[in-house]
């Protein structure tokens, strides 16, 4: 991929294969098993807010055309602690939200095959250990491949859904809210863990052809592209599977059934495992990266570091990664926690990315402008959407203070080793640091801490 040699097609494609994952294989029933029919107005509810945050990002993205995505946004806006922050949310998201999409993947395998949840564990187990054996040795799945696999994933759920439509029955849709309407909000907290990704696209605002006119013209036409394919998807399955929809761990197999028989199950399996593999991978190589980048900008231990650098593999964050997402999957299964529980822990976590991103729009773009407003109201939606993830919110929460912490930590440790000997004439230059965010706490960095969606031709 060519510096500056990005159209409207690939910068598209880019685009729309960040946002389509293998959540939206599951989601479907787990949104209605929470809202019941009145889940499709959560799909759409969280279209419309998607509008002013895609706008905002695309605004953000022109006018810093660089790497480092929503992190660098917030630290032009609010500085190296609240950069760090997002840092956090995003590096510690994965070992969450990781194992649940290779388990999600692993579902549609088990149902191809006629096994159970082992034959799920053991797919999902393997999709992680080939995506992490993938970045381990420094191979990446093309780029070019993965968007061919996530055209023919959305090509099969547009047929799905028009086969299916001559079953579907207006009954379903009642009772529409079973649980009431407050639930849509937290279906919509749920259903966020399929929107994100909306950042993705200013890691490569610097390679388009002209940022200030492509990216609002990618940004529409994801917009329409994700619009019909999730909205088309929700409301079929309501229609089709109604009181079944619930029920199913993979919705759009059982579609695909009524149209095209058994055949379908092994298809939209092999599909399913494809593009969670590719999804795993991409999301892994930068979030490895990304732990690499915050150690080195001082918001995580040194060592981690280590093969941060172009063209190097970042083997202990890698680690780390691979430690903490067997330690988060021990925790839920001994906990018995369900999909949705997971799906909702990292929603959280990136719904707080996009907030913060959010509001450094509100700081950084020109104050009174169409664009402004659009950031201030995205902010505030995004907000209220993020105080339905409940409980859940502890987990970004104690990640913002954990980062706090280590810091501050870090930067008293600095403060103490750069200290001269008591009355040598630099003592004022080291007071003059010792303010918090200031040249004597951070070193000056590359701004080049991602959000993890970075990925490699």
């Amino acid at each position: 991929m060519s510096t500056g040699r990005i159209g409207v097609a690939q910068g598209t494609a880019i685009y729309v294969g960040a946002i389509l994952g293998a959540g939206l294989l599951a989601l479907p029933a787990l949104a209605a098993e929470v809202a019941g029919p009145a889940s499709v107005l959560a799909w759409g509810l969280l279209l419309l807010l998607c509008v002013p945050v895609a706008a905002t990002f695309a605004a953000l993205g022109s006018r810093y055309p660089d790497g480092g995505g929503i992190a660098t946004f917030v630290y032009k806006a609010f500085g190296r602690r609240a950069s760090a922050v997002v840092g956090y949310w995003f590096y510690f998201a994965w070992p969450v939200g990781g194992p649940a999409t290779a388990y999600v993947g692993g579902l549609y395998i088990a149902d191809a095959l006629g096994g159970g949840t082992t034959t799920a564990v053991i797919a999902s187990a393997l999709l992680l250990a080939a995506a992490f054996a993938t970045n381990v040795f420094g191979l990446q799945v093309s780029a070019r491949i993965q968007l061919i696999l996530v055209g023919l994933l959305a090509v099969m759920l547009l047929v799905a859904c028009v086969a299916a439509l001559r079953s579907a029955d207006s009954e379903n849709l009642t009772p529409f809210a079973p649980h009431g309407y407050p639930a849509i909000g937290q279906a919509a907290s749920l259903l966020f863990f399929s929107f994100a990704g909306w950042e993705a696209v200013t890691h490569l605002s610097g390679e388009f052809r002209n940022p200030q006119r492509d990216l609002r013209r990618v940004t529409a036409l994801t917009l329409v592209s994700i619009g019909v394919l999730y909205v088309g998807l929700a409301l079929t399955c309501v229609l089709v599977l109604g009181p079944r929809l619930a029920d199913t761990t993979v919705p759009l197999a059982e579609l695909l059934k009524l149209s095209f028989g058994d055949a379908a199950s092994a298809v939209t399996a092999t599909l399913a495992a494809v593009l969670t593999f590719g999804a795993l991978n991409s999301y892994l190589a930068g979030t490895s990266r990304l732990g690499a980048a915050l150690a080195r900008d001082g918001a995580l231990p040194v060592w981690l570091a280590k093969g941060g650098a172009p063209g190097e593999v970042p083997r202990r964050s890698l680690a780390v990664i691979a430690l903490s997402a067997t330690a988060v999957t021990i925790v839920a299964g001994l906990l018995g926690a369900d999909l949705g529980q997971i799906i909702l822990a990292t929603s959280a976590c990136l719904l707080a990315v996009t907030v913060a991103g959010l509001a450094a729009g509100f700081k950084l773009l020109p104050n009174g402008r169409p664009m402004w407003w659009g950031a201030i109201f995205a902010a505030l939606a995004m907000a209220v959407v993020l105080l339905f993830s409940g409980f859940f919110l502890a987990l970004p929460v104690g990640l913002a203070l954990a980062a706090t912490l280590y810091t501050a930590t870090s930067g008293s440790k600095r403060r103490a080793a750069a200290e001269p000997a008591a009355g040598t004439a630099t003592e004022p230059a080291a007071a003059a640091g010792a303010a918090g965010d200031g040249p004597a706490d951070w070193p000056e960095p590359v701004p080049a801490v991602g959000t993890g969606t970075e990925q490699a031709d």
